[in-house]
């Protein structure tokens, strides 16, 4: 367990859950390095210099040559922001009988730890083999150019003798980069790399830029685990690390709201995990089941069918689904107005956050308010139905256009003169879906 150049306390936590977990390994062997705190001639902390390659470089041949001397039949990679969600990933490596294997991580992009294609110079290579691979539509075990980030070898094999991080390849020219050095001295050992995507193993945060910090780091690896937990149990921290609450606010709105349909549990357990993991409080409404209403219900709340109604896209009447949505978001409305709320954020339970979002939504509620705009409602998420040309940017706001025909009320900002143009237009009147009637009431909607 090594630990060096750092700027918290990762020493005292790696340290404190190394003294309640020791018994658990056969062998444990602990190089804590206080100071330096930093590289000499690095610019910042995410800057990958020279110095720190050849520092990581040196603490994994250390690690490989530990294995080889206590006949290890195996050594396994994995960086630490790797996350691993398969229980059974290590047995299933072991399986296919290779001698540097890699299960292919999840990201938030088309980024993986695999390459398909290397340039003569030791470089990333495009090739039309990656996508198929990396989305799954070809499934398997596949031999490839380069893994990196999570891997195992087996040191059974008679050529995993040869198998170097460090020092180079005496024969080694390119680019000096601790996994290019690896893929190099397993092309010189005659040992193919192989990636496995048979299942789903793992995520894993796409790498920042040398200009980022290490709020940027821990804000990437926040949304890893955000995207884990959307379709696979959480991911809990250890029982043997003591973890900080935290101390959730409403993000500066008078109110936040969470429509959840209250059969649909799992979804709302999620949903608050994800808030609270994000430092948002926010209040549940309880989302109108709209096929559990009858016909007298519906008719005793004063709805009335909007004449003619087909969806524009299916040609069909509105479904009890559509009128439970759009009861759902029309009773924040009123809540919003009796309550005399100012700016509230409004959110639905299947919500997927993106990277960075609480601190990009700040940067835009700020700008709002120095700008002085007047605005009624801002969609945070949605789904463009109109791309035939570009919508118009607002002045002096980033990230900010003048929505054109949209659809989805997954996420928005509403203010309290924004509810009560709403709730004027009586919609219940003539009601149809909350996603037809938005773009009616800010004059984009096509028909």
């Amino acid at each position: 367990v090594a630990t060096d150049h750092n700027k918290d306390n990762t020493t005292a936590i790696l340290r404190d859950w190394l003294v309640k977990v020791q018994n658990l390994y056969h062998y444990v062997e602990w190089r804590p390095k206080e100071e330096p705190r930093h590289y000499g001639d690095e610019d910042g902390p995410k800057h990958w210099t020279d110095l720190r390659y050849e520092h990581v470089m040196k603490l994994r041949q250390v690690a490989l040559e530990s294995a080889r001397e206590m006949w290890a039949d195996y050594f396994m990679l994995v960086d630490c922001d790797n996350l691993l969600t398969n229980p059974n990933v290590l047995w299933k490596l072991m399986k296919e009988n290779k001698t540097i294997i890699a299960p292919m991580l999840e990201s938030r992009a088309a980024y993986s730890n695999f390459w398909c294609g290397m340039t003569s110079q030791g470089y990333y290579k495009r090739t039309p083999a990656y996508i198929p691979m990396r989305k799954q539509v070809r499934k398997g075990c596949f031999a490839v150019p380069m893994v990196h980030s999570t891997f195992l070898i087996d040191l059974r094999k008679e050529a995993s003798r040869q198998l170097a991080f460090h020092p180079p390849h005496p024969e080694y020219s390119w680019a000096f980069d601790d996994i290019i050095v690896f893929a190099f001295s397993a092309r010189m050992a005659d040992v193919q790399m192989f990636v496995c995507n048979k299942e789903t193993y793992g995520y894993f945060p796409v790498p920042l830029r040398s200009h980022n910090t290490l709020q940027d780091e821990a804000d990437s690896f926040l949304h890893s685990l955000l995207e884990v937990n959307v379709r696979n149990p959480p991911v809990m921290s250890s029982k043997y690390i003591p973890v900080p609450r935290k101390q959730p606010d409403k993000l500066g709105f008078d109110e936040v709201f969470m429509i959840n349909l209250q059969r649909r549990t799992d979804r709302r357990e999620r949903m608050l995990r994800a808030l609270y993991e994000q430092e948002i409080t926010c209040k549940v409404i309880a989302a109108v089941d709209g096929k559990a209403m009858n016909v007298s219900e519906v008719q005793a709340m004063g709805i009335h069918m909007l004449p003619g109604y087909s969806d524009p896209y299916h040609g069909r009447p509105l479904t009890k689904g559509e009128l439970g949505c759009f009861l759902s978001h029309y009773n924040i409305w009123k809540e919003i107005v009796e309550r005399r709320l100012q700016t509230s954020l409004v959110i639905e339970d299947d919500l997927r956050f993106e990277v960075f979002f609480k601190r990009r939504l700040k940067n835009l509620m700020s700008e709002l308010e120095e700008e002085g705009l007047d605005w009624d409602l801002i969609y945070i998420g949605r789904k463009r139905m109109q791309v035939d040309h570009p919508e118009k940017a607002v002045p002096n706001i980033h990230n900010l256009v003048e929505a054109d025909y949209s659809y989805w009320t997954l996420g928005y900002m509403i203010s309290l003169q924004g509810a009560e143009k709403l709730l004027k237009a009586e919609p219940l009147k003539r009601i149809l879906p909350v996603d037809e009637f938005l773009p009616i009431m800010y004059n984009k909607h096509p028909v």
